[in-house]
């Protein structure tokens, strides 16, 4: 059975679409830049060896001698480090005594020249490796890893590897994790507002990775397509290892049993009222041990906004989970 935590925003802030748009919005943003000050004087840019030739670009921020570990955060789909969500939970943790390290997936942020390949969402041993490159470079006394959206799938996905590849993650934070993606693709479908917003930001970035490797030449399809569902059919079969968007989608899913091998203490935090991702779809992942589920009742997607300032719940509760890790043998 799900937990209710006693998040409970007043109720001009209950509205799910409001919580989410506030979640990235501009005036958030620059709140969340203006209290991660700190955090961002002493970040600095980084391009990881993930193997294989990959390379992926991201942000450390170190907290001193004396920091209580480190932590990797991973964006959502089509966003960036640099977005408000991040900047607020990066800062939360620096604040806190937290290393921190921003990592871009493949062709998000400015890294759309690091790669030939496009990115896709089942690209997973690239973003392993990135983790434990980052352990590797950057030791600390422990290694928390936490993950918004896509970035939350991908951060389970993470913890499901990490032990075999002797990754030593300490605590896992999905907020708002993308569960099922074909499900997921069929809500945004209906949405006009989230599909729009979606759409537009996966053709910028299809023109940004032209803009490096013109040699693609779909500059003139990609005008043509106007739906997610084009980009995906269009893209699937040709930049993939999937003959079709049923199969990819299914593919980075966490439904179903793949979730049941998970041994790292994994926390999945999520709202009943998540526009974007079903909180119906929590009852179809695997309960193991290792993972705890907290379903607030409000907080949209990868919003949690506590008040009128603007700051969130979401961040304060990750950096809650880590801290209290960090402090147990």
């Amino acid at each position: 059975m799900d937990d209710y935590t006693d998040f409970t925003p007043p109720r001009w802030l209950r509205n799910a679409h409001v919580q989410s748009i506030l979640a990235s919005a501009g005036p958030r943003r620059a709140l969340a830049r203006s209290r991660a000050s700190a955090m961002l004087r002493a970040s600095r840019d980084e391009i990881l060896d993930c193997g294989e030739g990959i390379r992926l670009h991201g942000q450390y921020a170190e907290a001193g001698a004396e920091a209580r570990g480190l932590a990797v955060l991973i964006h959502g789909w089509h966003g960036h480090t640099g977005a408000a969500y991040l900047l607020a939970a990066a800062a939360e943790l620096h604040g806190r005594g937290f290393s921190v390290f921003r990592l871009h997936l493949r062709d998000h942020g400015p890294s759309s020249y690091l790669n030939r390949g496009l990115f896709n969402s089942v690209r997973l041993p690239e973003v392993v490796n990135a983790v434990a490159r980052i352990a590797e470079l950057h030791p600390h006394p422990k290694l928390f890893l936490g993950g918004f959206s896509l970035g939350g799938n991908f951060a389970l996905r993470v913890a499901l590897a990490a032990p075999e590849l002797h990754i030593p993650l300490a605590r896992v934070v999905a907020i708002c994790p993308v569960l099922d993606p074909a499900h997921t693709m069929s809500v945004l479908g209906r949405s006009p507002l989230y599909h729009g917003y979606f759409l537009r930001k996966w053709k910028r970035a299809m023109h940004e990775k032209l803009r490096h490797f013109p040699e693609y030449g779909f500059g003139a399809e990609l005008e043509k397509l106007q739906s997610l569902e084009e980009m995906n059919r269009f893209f699937v079969p040709r930049y993939t290892d999937y003959s079709d968007t049923r199969a990819y989608l299914a593919a980075y899913a966490l439904t179903g049993e793949k979730l049941a091998g998970l041994q790292v203490q994994s926390h999945l935090i999520t709202s009943a009222d998540d526009p974007v991702i079903p909180a119906s779809d929590l009852s179809r992942i695997a309960r193991p041990a290792a993972l705890e589920v907290e379903l607030v009742p409000h907080g949209g997607h990868c919003g949690f906004i506590r008040d009128w300032r603007l700051r969130g719940w979401a961040e304060q509760r990750m950096a809650g989970i880590f801290s209290a890790a960090a402090q147990s043998p």
